[in-house]
């Protein structure tokens, strides 16, 4: 018997709907009808005749896409596709428009490294003695002293944004200005982590490396100025300086001596000044400078002219307060006044207060500079002797910080 095209029932026909986890079940019932393969169960179903002349009442549908009409070769046209089922989608957002839109930046990201500060709590005291006692299940808020050196502490401690330096001034001797040197420069070593020098910038013969504690050599400023060239190129470095400074130990800063000789040379000049400044400041952030008691020398006049903070020192007496004064005057006149205006004065108290108009120097200099501060009287800085930093009282060691607290305000 001859077969025709019509009589074979081909395994899959191009106009039949294709299988899909997506469509209507009676979609893929229609695409098994027709020969195709379930892939859930991977069993070919075989092919039926067609159906029966006589229609079938029709089922009720949903409202869907609905297959037309059978063709005249007795397949019906294909239903529509129904959209698939909506699943869940990942995230993942335009980063052009969406980020722009939400405004989130890589700052915004970068922000979770910021650790928020932890409340204050009390460390001296008899609320940090509760604390240590409670094992810290006491957390008692540190009082108004312990706030008040937080705050300077944190004052000290801040980025100048570049190097500094504070010049410590006055013509008469014995004004305490070398143990405002060194009592500055420990402060800021200390609370800073060093990178702090204490220059004697004395035109002859001064005192600073006599007051600092010694160390493995002698050489002063004059040995470093002979071998300049040295630290002027990319050859210099930290520790070949360390032939030449003195190093103070635990208050981290080291110290730049003058001649310690009354007959050692000429005396130094502006030029000198600079070229040494030039060579320390490329190893120090901050430098200290000590003066001599001659106010026309041309170093004195080069220290003055790349100071940024001026502290001027006196004791409680009439002569060196008088002395300090006719020093602001002179700087006025040769038009430093800004320089004045936003110096630091301190005051050192003698022993003993009899006879010390000490309300009558804190008038004037408070009229003409920033701050007047008081240093308590310590024995251990009196003695003339190298200072035991250690070994300072608290009072002295307080005092010195709100000091150079008010030093660091203005740099």
């Amino acid at each position: 018997m001859e077969h025709t095209e019509e009589d074979t029932v081909p395994l899959h026909r191009p106009d039949a709907p294709a299988w899909s986890p997506f469509a209507p079940p009676e979609v893929n019932a229609q695409y098994t009808a027709d020969g195709g393969r379930n892939p859930r169960t991977s069993d070919h179903v075989p092919s039926a005749p067609p159906p029966p002349a006589t229609p079938m009442p029709a089922a009720p549908q949903a409202p869907g896409p609905q297959a037309s009409a059978p063709t005249a070769g007795g397949w019906p046209t294909p239903p529509s596709q129904a959209p698939p089922a909506q699943l869940p989608v990942p995230f993942f957002p335009d980063h052009a428009g969406a980020l722009e839109r939400l405004g989130v930046t890589a700052d915004d990201f970068a922000s979770r490294r910021v650790v928020p500060p932890r409340p204050p709590v009390a460390e001296t005291g008899l609320r940090g003695a509760l604390h240590r006692f409670s094992f810290g299940m006491v957390a008692l808020p540190p009082g108004p002293r312990e706030r008040a050196r937080q705050r300077a502490i944190e004052t000290v401690r801040r980025n100048f944004g570049g190097l500094r330096q504070v010049t410590v001034v006055n013509p008469k001797g014995g004004a305490g200005k070398t143990v405002a040197v060194l009592m500055l420069a420990r402060t800021f070593g200390r609370h800073r982590g060093g990178y702090v020098l204490a220059w004697d910038n004395n035109e002859t013969q001064g005192t600073l490396g006599m007051r600092a504690q010694q160390d493995f050599h002698v050489r002063t400023v004059r040995d470093l100025l002979r071998d300049l060239d040295h630290f002027k190129g990319p050859t210099g470095r930290i520790g070949d300086l360390s032939q030449y400074v003195r190093a103070q130990g635990g208050a981290m800063f080291d110290v730049l001596a003058s001649d310690e000789s009354a007959t050692a040379g000429e005396m130094l000049t502006a030029q000198s000044f600079g070229d040494l400044r030039e060579a320390v400041s490329r190893f120090y952030k901050l430098i200290v400078v000590d003066t001599g008691n001659n106010v026309r020398a041309a170093n004195w006049q080069a220290a003055i002219d790349a100071t940024d903070q001026l502290v001027v020192t006196m004791s409680a007496r009439n002569d060196s307060a008088e002395t300090a004064a006719r020093m602001l005057d002179h700087l006025e006149q040769t038009g430093r006044r800004d320089l004045v205006r936003g110096a630091v004065s301190v005051v050192s108290m003698p022993a003993h207060r009899k006879d010390v108009d000490l309300p009558a120097v804190q008038r004037h200099f408070a009229a003409r500079t920033r701050a007047v501060l008081l240093a308590p009287y310590e024995k251990l800085l009196d003695s003339g002797e190298p200072i035991r930093y250690d070994s300072l009282s608290k009072a002295s060691s307080a005092a010195w910080l709100r000091i150079g607290a008010a030093v660091a305000e203005g740099l």
